[in-house]
C-alpha cells in the first residue's frame, strides 16, 4: 500500500512511496499531527542518486519492524534536499555541530515545533563498529521523549545556542589582499603533489578552487599555482573519477588517488568541471583538456538532456542494488568477451596494460574495505595518438556492451540553479573555443530557462516569479537565492559571448530582484530563502562554497562584473558590503570561499576594459573581418578579469544606452579599432592585429 509520497513529484520521494514507513512530505499536515499526538518528528533528508540513502532505505525503511516502530511513536517526514535546499541548509549545521561531520542521508529528530535535538547521517540497521543501530536509537529517543522531556528541552536549547554562534558572522572592513594570500597559502600547504587535489581522502573536485589558482597565476606569474591546478585537472581526468566509456565525472573520490569514486553523476559537477577544463585549455593548450570539455558536453547531450531543452539533475550511483556495477568490470567478464570474439586478444591486453585491468580488481567496498573483484578503468598517463586510435574502436565496443546492462536511475527533475550554472559553463566554453554549435546550445538552454522558470503563460518576464523545479510539464517551488544568482551570472556570460545588450539588461533586472527579495538590509549579504516554513532558526545565509559556489560568493563576483561592465558604483557598493559582512571568514578561510576570493581578485587585480569598435568598412564574413580576428586573438588568451565590449552598427545604440561611457568610443566607426583601458586610462588604440599580438605576448 503506497504511503503519502505517492503523489509527490520528486524522484527521491517517489522512491520511498512503497516503504512501510508512513512517510509525510514536508508540510503543515505532518507537523499538525505531531502536535496533536505529541510525537517527535523523524526527518530524513537525501536525494535520488545518493548511495548511502539507498542503503539506509533497504536496510531500515523497508524493514517492517522498524517501520512499525516509527509509525507508532514518530511522525516521519521525507525531504529531497535538491528540491528543498533551504531545509537541508537549516538542519545540516545541526548535524555538523553535534557529530563533527555532515552528509546524506541526513537524519534529524525534532519536536513538532521543528526544534532539532538529535542528528546523524547514515545509521546502520544493526549496531556495528561501535555505532548503535537504528532500532536502539529510536527506542532511546522514544524513552527520553516520554520519561525525560527535560533532557529534550536542554538539548534543544543547547542546539539553539550553538546555532546562534554558527550563524554569527563577524563583519568588518572589506577584506584586503591578505585574504587572497591566506587562501593561496591554504592550497599550497594542502596540495597533494603526487595525486593532485588538496588534502587527504575523501577528495572532492571543487573546480572553482582551480579557477582561483588560475587567476593567482595570471596576476602574479605564480607558476606553482598553475602547476597545482593543471596537475589536478590531469590527474582527475585520468582517474576513476572520470567515466572513460560514457564520459562525465562521478561525484567525488573516497581515496587519495581519485580511483574509487562515489559513482553518482551530478549536473553541477559537469558544469563546474567544464568551466575549469575550458579555462585550463585556454591557458595550457593541452589537448586533453579540450577533449575533456567536449566529452563532458557529449555526455550531457546523450544522457542528461530532456526533449524540451533542459538538463536533468543526476544519474544514480547504484544499479541492480550495487554501487558502481554499471560502470565497472571483472577480469573474467572481459575474458569472456575475448573468448566470444566481441573484443580481440590485442584489445584485452590493451586494457590490462593501459587501463589497469587485473584478475584481483581494484575496487574496494567502502563499508567493509574488502575487494569486490571489480575493476575501475583508469589511466596512469594520457594515451598517445596511435593508442587513441585503438582506444576509440575498443571504447565503442565496450560502451555498446555496457549499454545492455540495467542503467542507473536518472533523476529527471530539472533545477533552475543547476541549469543556470551549466549555462555559465556552456557560454564560457563557447567563447573560449569560439564554437558556433555551442553558441546554439547556449541559446537553446537560455530559452528553456526563460520559458519554464521565468515566464508566465503570456510569455512576458515577470518580476519575483522564478521557480526552482521543472518536471512533467510544470514548474513548482518558489526560487531560492541560488536560482536568481546563478541566472545573473549566466546572463553576464551570455553578454560576454554575444555582446547583446539584451543579456546585460536581464542580468541587471535579475540582480535587482536578488536585492529586493534576499538582501539583508541590516547586516548585508543575501539570505538563502524566503520560505518561512524552513526558517526555524531565522533566515539563513550560505557563506562557504561547497560542491556548488554559495549564493553570496557568486553574487559578489557578479556584482563586481556588473560594476566594471556598466560603471555604475551601486554594484560595487553592494559587492563591498557582502565582503565586509563576512570580513572575518573571507580573510581567514578564503580557501573554502574561492568564488568569493575570485570577486576580490576582480577588485584588486585591475580589470582591463577592451572596447572593439567595428568599422563600417570591415569585412562581413569571418575570413575578411579584422574585428573577428581581434576577437579570435583575445579569445585565445586567458584574460579572466577582462571586460570586452564589441560595438557594431547593429548594437551601438542599445549598448550605449545601457553603458553610457561606451559612446566615447563609438563616435567614429569608419575604421575597426581596439581600445585597451585600465585604471581609468586608455592606451593608444590598436588598428593592426600585430599590435594586439605583441601586447598579449608581452603581458
Amino acid at each position: 500500500m503506497p504511503n503519502r509520497l505517492v503523489n509527490e513529484r520528486s524522484p527521491y520521494l517517489i522512491q520511498h512511496k512503497d516503504n512501510p514507513v508512513d512517510w509525510y512530505p514536508w508540510g503543515d499536515e505532518a507537523f499538525e499531527r505531531a502536535k496533536k499526538e505529541s510525537k517527535p518528528i523523524f526527518l530524513s533528508i537525501g536525494y535520488a542518486t545518493c548511495h548511502w540513502c539507498h542503503v539506509m532505505e533497504k536496510e531500515s525503511f523497508e524493514d517492517e519492524d522498524i517501520a512499525s516502530y516509527l509509525n507508532q511513536h514518530f511522525i516521519s517526514i521525507k525531504v529531497d534536499r535538491e528540491e528543498r535546499p533551504d531545509i537541508d541548509h537549516t538542519y545540516m549545521p545541526v548535524c555538523q555541530m553535534l557529530t563533527g561531520q555532515g552528509g546524506w542521508p541526513l537524519t534529524i529528530v525534532m519536536t513538532p515545533e521543528k526544534e532539532a535535538f538529535y542528528a546523524a547521517t547514515y545509521i546502520p540497521k544493526q549496531a556495528r563498529f561501535g555505532r548503535l543501530g537504528l532500532p536502539q536509537i529510536l527506542r532511546g529517543i522514544k524513552g527520553m521523549w516520554v520519561h525525560e522531556p527535560e533532557k529534550i528541552r536542554k538539548a534543544v536549547e543547547q542546539i539553539k545556542k550553538g546555532y546562534e554562534n554558527y550563524s554569527h558572522h563577524e563583519s568588518g572592513e572589506y577584506p584586503d589582499t591578505r585574504a587572497l594570500e591566506n587562501a593561496y597559502a591554504y592550497f599550497e600547504k594542502n596540495f597533494d603533489g603526487l595525486n593532485g587535489g588538496f588534502g587527504k581522502a575523501p577528495k572532492f573536485p571543487s573546480p572553482h578552487n582551480l579557477m582561483f589558482l588560475f587567476r593567482e597565476w595570471k596576476e602574479h606569474g605564480n607558476d606553482h599555482a598553475l602547476e597545482m591546478a593543471l596537475t589536478t585537472l590531469k590527474k582527475m581526468r585520468l582517474s576513476g573519477l572520470w567515466d572513460h566509456l560514457g564520459y562525465g565525472f562521478h561525484r567525488y573520490s573516497t581515496d587519495e588517488e581519485w580511483l574509487l569514486p562515489h559513482f553518482e553523476k551530478m549536473l553541477y559537477d559537469q558544469a563546474l568541471m567544464l568551466l575549469a577544463y575550458a579555462e585550463g585549455w585556454q591557458i595550457s593548450k593541452n589537448d586533453l583538456f579540450k577533449q575533456t570539455s567536449y566529452q563532458i558536453i557529449e555526455y550531457l547531450l546523450s544522457r542528461m538532456k530532456s526533449d524540451d531543452g533542459g538538463f536533468f539533475s543526476a544519474e544514480d550511483a547504484d544499479s541492480e542494488g550495487e554501487e558502481g556495477k554499471y560502470y565497472t568490470w571483472t577480469f573474467h567478464e572481459l575474458e569472456e568477451l575475448r573468448a566470444s570474439k566481441q573484443i580481440s586478444t590485442d584489445e584485452f591486453e590493451f586494457l590490462c596494460e593501459h587501463f589497469q585491468l587485473s584478475l584481483e580488481g581494484n575496487m574496494i567496498n567502502e563499508a567493509t574495505r574488502q575487494s569486490t573483484g571489480r575493476t575501475i578503468l583508469h589511466l596512469h598517463e594520457p594515451l598517445q595518438e596511435r593508442e587513441l586510435v585503438k582506444w576509440t574502436v575498443l571504447r565503442s565496443k565496450l560502451l555498446a556492451i555496457r549499454s545492455g546492462r540495467i542503467a542507473p536511475l536518472c533523476d529527471d527533475k530539472i533545477l533552475c540553479d543547476w541549469n543556470a550554472l551549466l549555462l555559465v559553463a556552456l557560454s564560457t566554453a563557447a567563447r573560449i573555443f569560439q564554437d558556433t554549435d555551442l553558441e546554439h546550445l547556449c541559446l537553446e538552454l537560455d530559452a528553456f530557462i526563460d520559458k519554464h522558470f521565468r515566464r508566465d503563460s503570456s510569455n512576458s518576464i515577470k518580476e519575483h516569479s522564478i521557480r526552482h523545479v521543472y518536471k512533467a510539464g510544470s514548474s513548482t517551488i518558489d526560487g531560492f537565492a541560488e536560482d536568481y544568482v546563478f541566472l545573473v551570472w549566466a546572463k553576464l556570460e551570455l553578454y560576454r559571448l554575444f555582446q547583446s545588450a539584451h543579456y546585460l539588461k536581464e542580468s541587471i533586472s535579475l540582480a535587482n530582484q536578488v536585492l529586493s527579495q534576499f538582501w539583508d538590509s541590516d547586516k548585508g549579504g543575501i539570505f538563502q530563502s524566503n520560505h518561512n516554513d524552513s526558517q526555524v532558526f531565522g533566515p539563513q545565509k550560505v557563506l562557504y562554497d561547497g560542491a556548488i559556489p554559495s549564493s553570496n560568493s557568486s553574487f559578489a563576483l557578479s556584482l563586481m562584473q556588473l560594476y566594471h561592465l556598466t560603471g555604475d558604483e551601486k554594484w560595487a557598493n553592494y559587492a563591498h558590503r557582502i565582503g565586509a559582512s563576512f570580513s572575518h571568514e573571507w580573510t581567514l578561510n578564503g580557501g573554502s570561499i574561492t568564488v568569493g576570493m575570485m570577486s576580490l581578485q576582480y577588485h584588486y587585480y585591475s580589470p582591463t576594459q577592451w572596447v572593439l569598435v567595428k568599422g563600417n568598412d570591415d569585412g562581413v564574413d569571418d575570413a575578411s573581418s579584422l574585428a573577428n580576428e581581434f576577437k579570435e586573438v583575445l579569445g585565445n588568451h586567458f584574460l579572466p578579469n577582462a571586460i570586452v565590449h564589441e560595438l557594431t552598427a547593429d548594437n551601438v545604440k542599445e549598448l550605449t544606452s545601457e553603458i553610457p561611457y561606451l559612446s566615447l568610443y563609438a563616435k567614429n566607426r569608419e575604421n575597426t579599432i581596439l581600445f585597451r583601458c585600465s585604471n581609468y586610462s586608455c592606451d593608444r588604440p590598436m588598428e593592426r592585429l600585430s599590435e594586439l599580438k605583441n601586447y598579449l605576448d608581452n603581458d
